[in-house]
């Protein structure tokens, strides 16, 4: 499958990797350490079709292809994956409110989002729930004219700095016993806490835990149909796939990119080291999976774009390409040998940001059991909810 750019979408990435280089890349160091990521980023982004790029145009979005966009992700990816993280989060909430919010709700929560002054999350997993959505615990209660929200959310990107959250909730109602449903929430309007979770991964991402104790929300904050949540959040989940294979590309060309710079300058036994034999099996190995997740993530891009239903292309492309991703950080680190471990080089943060692709929008074990079961007709999904 060819999968050559335009001369538009040449321009396009060439034009993403100055910027990216110049305006992001010094600010890295600092972002990690605040755990965060200034909401001037995004709007410096915003230029390229990084905010709602995938939107249409008549609703303030650019209208993208999903191979252009794929192609923008793998750029994220290289750059910083932290960055690639808060994209896909904040694309995801424009996604889901312009798709199933009302005109009210779009008025209120899209173009705030649009311009960058507003940072969101959208909170699904939970302490003892992750790829099993169907075992939502957090419950929403109807309460005449508005609900009442109650439960605690966990590992939710972005959720300590969020000011808009969309939060997927087991629902009672007249017209919903205990069915699943969204809800857009204000923090000013409807606060709730928010604990920073520090982790090895993706540092400056904002991840928390979030705490729900009756939290009041207005009737009119329902995103789509009572009961309507678990269809909603399954017929996105090829997106955020997608989005996590594409950034792992991009982190693996980084580190392979390190590594053939290293190996030609770094210079022991009076040589370069890129002349052992064996830095060059470390190289052409690292190509070898770099390139192979790229061919995966474009396929399914191509496969998203046309229509097609995608399921088999979005999990092998997020299932192998973020094990790929950081088997070649790992292998770059042997390259790179001491320096590679240091927090003053880029390799030591590429490492620990791959090592956490495999567990987010679906773990590395329930793509295994979706591909699975669309190859044998027979599902050892025994969970009715399980991320699918």
């Amino acid at each position: 499958m060819d999968f050559d750019f335009d001369s538009n979408q040449l321009a396009l990435r060439d034009s993403i990797k100055r910027y990216m280089k110049a305006e992001i890349g010094p600010r890295i160091a600092a972002c990690e350490a605040d755990r965060r990521i200034p909401l001037d980023v995004l709007q410096g982004l915003a230029q390229f079709g990084y905010i709602g790029g995938l939107l249409p145009e008549d609703d303030g979005g650019f209208d993208l292809d999903f191979v252009t966009w794929a192609m923008m992700i793998e750029e994220a990816g290289y750059c910083w994956g932290s960055l690639r993280t808060i994209l896909n989060i904040t694309n995801i909430f424009l996604r889901l409110v312009n798709a199933y919010g009302t005109p009210a709700q779009k008025a209120a929560f899209l173009q705030p989002v649009l311009a960058s002054t507003r940072n969101v999350c959208v909170a699904i997993s939970e302490p003892n729930h992750g790829s099993n959505v169907a075992g939502i615990e957090f419950k929403a209660e109807d309460r005449g004219d508005h609900y009442l929200l109650t439960g605690n959310k966990l590992w939710i990107t972005n959720g300590v700095n969020a000011d808009y959250a969309i939060v997927l909730a087991r629902t009672f109602s007249p017209a919903c016993e205990g069915k699943l449903s969204l809800f857009l929430v204000d923090r000013e309007q409807s606060p709730y806490e928010a604990r920073l979770v520090d982790k090895m991964v993706l540092k400056a991402s904002g991840t928390a835990e979030l705490g729900f104790d009756g939290v009041r929300v207005p009737k009119q904050n329902l995103l789509g149909t009572e009961g309507g949540a678990l269809k909603t959040m399954l017929t996105g989940l090829n997106y955020g796939r997608l989005n996590i294979a594409m950034g792992a590309v991009g982190a693996a060309q980084a580190a392979l990119d390190l590594s053939i710079e290293y190996a030609k300058t770094r210079r022991q036994f009076g040589r370069p080291i890129g002349e052992f034999q064996l830095i060059q099996k470390h190289i052409v190995d690292m190509m070898v999976r770099t390139e192979a997740a790229r061919a995966l993530g474009y396929k399914a891009a191509v496969a998203v774009q046309k229509g097609l239903p995608a399921r088999v292309e979005c999990s092998i492309a997020k299932l192998y390409g973020a094990e790929a991703a950081h088997e070649v950080a790992k292998i770059a680190l042997s390259v790179h040998g001491g320096l590679g471990y240091s927090t003053e080089y880029p390799l030591e943060r590429i490492f620990r940001d791959t090592s956490g692709g495999t567990i987010p929008e679906g773990t590395a074990e329930v793509q295994t059991l979706i591909v699975g079961r669309e190859v044998l007709g027979l599902s050892a999904i025994n969970a009715a909810g399980a991320a699918q």
